[in-house]
């Protein structure tokens, strides 16, 4: 017979294989994967999994966002944001406040309107909770899809759902406060204070503890168990949440920001340590998504009053209250085109963070708390099926869209190769000086290493024939600006950096 916990373990793996496959299957068929990673617990909830603790949810959520707040941060180049830094932070600032107001104002109206007659601290607070946009939702499909984007979007947009999470977070504790204070009981000169504080002492936190990761990464050697790395990694991004929590900074924004810090300076063993964040940030995603459909009562969605609220609120978000942020938001922004805006309104993607900061209210035991955990489940639902699956087809409809290139030679170089490593692609041009190798007259210090060939690898030599389309991997000592000046000479166009 099989222990408690044994079953547990059970079930657990089976959670997980099925939603691998389920993800498989998602990006086969262009959905959101982590659509179908809900979906398998819903559907294990309803027939075979009893699971109704929110605080427990609660607890998933924050060690998942942590995960992956910083493994967005780490992923994202500070020379690919800086030209966006600008729209990307007044969107994760601004952009939630009006959202939030905007909505909650509908949902007030609306409500009224409809029978439920909900009160405009509980409104605002419901408005709140879905105010920012959804990071893991985001991160996964514009990565997933490998699709590029103009106009220098696709770091604006990962930026921004990176980012906006801590202003929807403060906005959701405050009126969770307002909403179970008495009237006259919440100052707001004070809780605008702290939330400055929270920002403040979030950014610098943030920024000195990724500093200390770069410094203890560096410096500790434990080069004879290499595997140490990443535990040490992992113990500084669960550090700067709750060690900035506890000197009462916005944790989830110092996680974002310490992340950056480490993706932007040179650490040893970074193959290994971004090989093994993307493991566990996908493993964060699938069982933060996963315990979210377990804990969501399937009759209860089905009720009137969720269905109407709900479908309201998703349509009203996507093409009213986002749209309204997005162009108030980047309106000092001159360089982005009409279709840019229009692109960044659509992908207001709402997905596991509305969820989780919807337990709040029913933790706290605000009014219709559990109506406000439906209504967020339903409209994330709305935003994965209409916005989640077609972010690629409104790319191509606007003309932002591009084919992505994918390096053949997938390298993991240690930040302390000083070495360029790029691969270009011969071309027609390339071989009118002939059509081997020698004939190719590369600077000094500059060795082509490998060449991809119809399907193949292979070392080169200088009597190797080269062919139109070949792919070359070329390592130099020599800078990338001399190196580009000698690839337009030879009519290379297509190049690509590799570290």
């Amino acid at each position: 017979m099989l222990s408690m916990t044994e079953n547990i373990l059970l079930v657990w793996a089976l959670l997980l294989y099925v939603a691998v496959i389920a993800g498989k299957v998602a990006y086969r068929f262009g959905a959101p994967a982590l659509l179908l990673f809900l979906g398998v617990g819903m559907v294990f909830g309803l027939h075979f999994i009893k699971f109704e603790s929110f605080e427990f949810t609660q607890f998933i959520g924050m060690i998942a966002l942590c995960i992956i707040l910083f493994s967005g941060g780490m992923d994202t180049k500070f020379s690919e944001i800086r030209p966006i830094l600008g729209p990307g932070i007044v969107l994760a600032t601004l952009g939630v406040v009006i959202t939030a107001v905007v909505t909650g104002l509908f949902i007030y109206f609306f409500s009224s309107w409809i029978g439920l007659a909900m009160s405009l601290p509980v409104s605002l607070l419901l408005a709140s909770t879905m105010a920012s946009t959804d990071s893991a939702s985001v991160f996964s499909i514009l990565r997933t899809k490998k699709q590029g984007l103009k106009e220098n979007l696709r770091p604006l947009l990962e930026l921004e759902s990176g980012s906006n999470d801590p202003m929807a977070y403060m906005l959701t504790i405050l009126l969770v406060s307002v909403a179970t204070s008495a009237v006259g009981e919440v100052n707001l000169g004070q809780s605008a204070l702290k939330f400055v504080v929270q920002m403040v002492v979030g950014a610098l936190m943030g920024y000195g503890i990724g500093r200390l990761a770069v410094f203890s990464i560096n410096r500790i050697d434990i080069k004879n168990n290499v595997s140490l790395y990443p535990v040490l990694l992992l113990a500084s991004v669960f550090f700067s949440f709750s060690f900035t929590t506890l000197l009462w900074g916005n944790g989830y924004l110092a996680v974002y920001i310490t992340g950056l810090v480490v993706g932007n300076y040179k650490i040893a063993h970074r193959g290994n340590l971004t090989t093994f964040m993307d493991g566990f940030t996908w493993l964060a995603q699938i069982v933060m998504f996963i315990t979210i459909g377990l804990l969501v009562n399937s009759d209860e969605l089905m009720h009137p009053e969720v269905l109407i609220l709900g479908g309201a609120v998703a349509l009203f978000l996507m093409f009213v209250a986002r749209p309204l942020a997005v162009f108030i938001g980047l309106l000092p922004f001159r360089r982005f085109s009409r279709r840019a805006r229009l692109f960044v309104s659509w992908v207001g993607l709402r997905g596991a963070v509305p969820i989780i900061f919807a337990t709040y209210p029913i933790v706290a035991g605000v009014e219709n708390g559990r109506l406000i955990f439906n209504v967020v489940f339903m409209v994330t639902l709305i935003s994965l099926l209409l916005q989640g699956t077609t972010v690629s087809g409104v790319a191509n409809l606007l003309g932002l869209a591009y084919e992505e290139k994918e390096s053949r030679f997938k390298m993991g170089i240690p930040d302390s190769i000083k070495s360029n490593f790029t691969e270009i692609e011969v071309t027609s041009s390339t071989l009118e000086g002939g059509s081997t190798l020698r004939d190719i007259v590369l600077p000094d210090n500059t060795l082509v290493v490998m060449i991809f060939r119809r399907g193949e690898y292979f070392v080169p030599r200088g009597n190797t024939s080269l062919e139109v389309g070949d792919k070359l991997l070329v390592v130099s000592d020599r800078d990338e600006t001399e190196l580009r000046e000698v690839y337009d000479a030879l009519g290379i166009k297509d190049v690509l950096r590799l570290q």
